[in-house]
Order: C-alpha cells, then sequence, then structure tokens
C-alpha cells in the first residue's frame, strides 16, 4: 500500500470512530464517548497543551483539540503514518512530566501490565495534568494479546496515584444489551453482503430502539456497561 493511500486509511477510521455512522455496530458507545470527552475537555484550561496518545496508531479524539495544540505526540507498537514513537505503554519512551493531557483509548485491554502502564502516563503527566481514558468491560475478543476486562472497582483501583477520577460508563445497561446484539450480528455475519445488508437495515434500526429505550427508560442500572471513559487529573 502507498504511503498516502495508507494515510487516507487511518485518517478515515478515525474519522469513523468520532463521527460513527448509524450503521456502526459501536455507535451508541462512541457517541457517549465523544459527548463525555467534550464535557471533561471542557474543564480543562483553554491553553496551548502538549498531548501524548498512547496507542494512537488511529487518534480518532485529536480533532477534538484542534485550536488547542501546542504538540502531539502519539505512542504505539505498531507504526501508521500518524505514530510519532514506536514503543510499549509499560515503558513509554517519554521523558517526565512533559506533558499536559494523556489520551489512551481502546487499548488498556490489550496491555499485559495495565497497572504499570497507567504509572508511566502518570509519570509523563505535569503536576496538574489530565487523562483521558476509555476501555472496554464488556467485548467479544479482538486478538489473541487481548488480555483485560475492567469494571469501575478495577479502574479505580488502576488510576489510584491520581486525583479528581471520574468514571463514566458509555451508556447505561440499554444500551449495553442493544450494542451487544449488534456486535454479535456484526461478527457472525460470515459473508461480505450479509454484513452489508445488516448495517443497511436491522444495526440501524437497533441502534435507533438503543437510543430511544435508553432515554424513554432513563435507566441508573449500569450492570451492563459495555465500555468505560475516564477522566484523571494528576
Amino acid at each position: 500500500m502507498k504511503p498516502s493511500c495508507e494515510l487516507e486509511g487511518v485518517l478515515q477510521q478515525s474519522s469513523d470512530r468520532l463521527f460513527p455512522s448509524f450503521r456502526n455496530p459501536n455507535y451508541l458507545v462512541l457517541s457517549k464517548r465523544r459527548k463525555l470527552f467534550l464535557h471533561w475537555l471542557s474543564s480543562i484550561p483553554n491553553t496551548k497543551l502538549d498531548v501524548l496518545d498512547v496507542g494512537g496508531r488511529l487518534q480518532p479524539y485529536r480533532p477534538l483539540l484542534a485550536q488547542r495544540l501546542r504538540r502531539y505526540v502519539a505512542v504505539d507498537v505498531w507504526q501508521t503514518p500518524l505514530v510519532s514513537v514506536v514503543g510499549r505503554g509499560e515503558a513509554l519512551p517519554i521523558q517526565s512530566e512533559a506533558f499536559d493531557l494523556a489520551i489512551c483509548t481502546q487499548v488498556l485491554q490489550l496491555i499485559r501490565e495495565p497497572l504499570r502502564a497507567l504509572g508511566e502516563i502518570h509519570r509523563v503527566l505535569k503536576p496538574g495534568g489530565c487523562l483521558l481514558l476509555s476501555t472496554s468491560a464488556a467485548e467479544p475478543l479482538t486478538t489473541e494479546l487481548d488480555y483485560w476486562r475492567f469494571t469501575p472497582a478495577s479502574l479505580r483501583w488502576l488510576t489510584q496515584d491520581f486525583s479528581d477520577v471520574e468514571i463514566a460508563p458509555e451508556g447505561n445497561s440499554v444500551a449495553g444489551f442493544f450494542r451487544t446484539t449488534n456486535v454479535y450480528l456484526d461478527m457472525f455475519a460470515r459473508f461480505d453482503s450479509l454484513r452489508t445488508a445488516l448495517a443497511f437495515t436491522l444495526i440501524p434500526f437497533l441502534n435507533a430502539m438503543g437510543m430511544l429505550a435508553e432515554n424513554l427508560l432513563a435507566s441508573a442500572n449500569h450492570q451492563f456497561a459495555v465500555n468505560y471513559s475516564v477522566f484523571a487529573r494528576k
């Protein structure tokens, strides 16, 4: 693949996560995450920011900071056109107290030593620096190196060195049911034609039903929240 084509593909994947289509099986959690991140970013002083993206091969949330960036550094174990430094989250090749904000989305479950990785993020943040984190509580395995799923209790423990920690579900149990149904439909659609048909029929219908049911029921039950976002300050 030519570098320009690879970059175009990475940027498209990033955009699809930030502004998911109604045909996306993960629409319910992705749209909720964007709203949570925007809310938390509004609480950070409006200054130019040095930002570290841990697992930043795609960088879907970088556009949310477009007018506030002084420096954006992406670390990942895989090189893409957007990765600045190849390295692991458990041993960031970054000097201490260098960043105002760290972003780590949907990576923690793939890190063998998540507590060590959170310690490294804490180390490289400036005093008062912030962390935006998202991670899975329930989803099918995505790779052979898929190590963990997380609950609010485990996330509180992992972020114990931070202050002002806020943990928010990316949808309640109702949204979790509809999102999981969509993911399983997409996973078991063995043929591209069937997957395409579902993307234009049942999946958007279930996304709409999930949104409607979540708003009508306004349930505070998060026992089956399938993903969590976290905001923490050093």
